[in-house]
């Protein structure tokens, strides 16, 4: 099956790539440099900012990912509907037959963040030429490079205690990195995911002061004195995000808002149509301090059935 990918050179859209291209798929990432793509798949030019690029870019691929997001930017939700709009067009148009696209979990009951909620109506956009689109909706991916795990390892190494919103008491399911790559590939062969938004997550449902916990301990550091501040605005959160960790200002504002917001699975359909396990947090944290440190190891549900 020919597949594009729009996001490849991603924390999620690299590790994509090596999958399918494993799987024996042939993998166009989709790059606005085709020339500089030092990456996994066949690099082809297109720029979901610009629409005149789709077309040669999408044509004679029969499923397209689309992994992309804009949080580094101030008018992100605009970027992002605007660009999903273009694609989902341009998709219909190449003849693609389905798009997967990697979204966020959120209670739509919910006052959502603007990031939660770009989320979810980007799914709409896509949709809007009539291609069918697959979501696979997650919350707090754990993996090497990834922006909320890399929040976390930052935070727990260089902090012996904290100052935090409330925040810091709301729910989520983080889930493997290794895991929603699982996913995104295994839909491909249950055509009864098309057209369809699912769940997913790890096995363990945590407030984010747990999380950080946890990941002292498997860190080998000692415990965190953590002290919540109700008014600790998302703004000055934001700010003080940037001094301690490498995470620009304007996306740690984006991540910081929607941790008011539960992430947790209410559905879990797919776990019958896609059977395995994912792994535990604690595995999932181990293993992105594994790769982080390049040591070799087998992915703890690889094998699972």
């Amino acid at each position: 099956m020919r597949l594009l990918i729009a996001g490849a050179s991603g924390f999620v859209g690299q590790r994509l790539c090596e999958a399918l291209t494993d799987a024996g798929h042939g993998v166009s990432a989709m790059t606005r440099n085709p020339d500089r793509y030092e990456g996994c798949g066949d690099p082809v030019r297109g720029d979901v900012h610009d629409a005149a690029s789709l077309p040669d870019a999408l044509a004679g691929h029969e499923v397209a990912y689309y992994l992309v997001h804009s949080l580094d930017r101030a008018d992100f939700v605009r970027a992002d509907a605007d660009g999903a709009r273009a694609f989902g067009r341009a998709a219909a148009d190449a003849g693609v037959r389905r798009i997967v696209y990697l979204g966020g979990l959120g209670d739509d009951r919910d006052d959502l963040s603007d990031h939660l909620r770009s989320r979810r109506e980007v799914e709409g956009h896509l949709a809007e030429g009539g291609v069918p689109v697959t979501t696979v909706r997650a919350g707090i991916i754990v993996g090497h490079g990834g922006i909320s795990w890399e929040m976390t390892r930052q935070l727990v190494s260089h902090l012996p205690a904290m100052v935090c919103p409330q925040w810091v008491y709301t729910r989520t399911q983080p889930i493997a990195i290794a895991d929603v790559v699982r996913y995104l590939v295994s839909v491909l062969d249950v055509e009864a995911t098309t057209g369809r938004a699912f769940d997913v997550g790890g096995p363990d449902v945590l407030v984010y002061a747990d999380m950080m916990q946890r990941a002292a301990a498997v860190m080998g550091r000692r415990r965190l004195v953590i002290v919540p501040v109700p008014l600790l605005t998302p703004s000055l959160s934001s700010r003080w995000l940037s001094l301690v960790t490498d995470v620009d200002t304007a996306t740690g504002r984006s991540l910081i808002d929607s941790m008011s917001n539960e992430v947790v699975v209410r559905d879990d359909a797919i776990r019958r149509l896609v059977p395995f396990e994912p792994m535990s947090y604690d595995d999932a944290v181990q293993r992105a301090l594994d790769d982080r440190a390049g040591l070799p190891g087998p992915h703890p549900s690889a094998t699972a059935a």
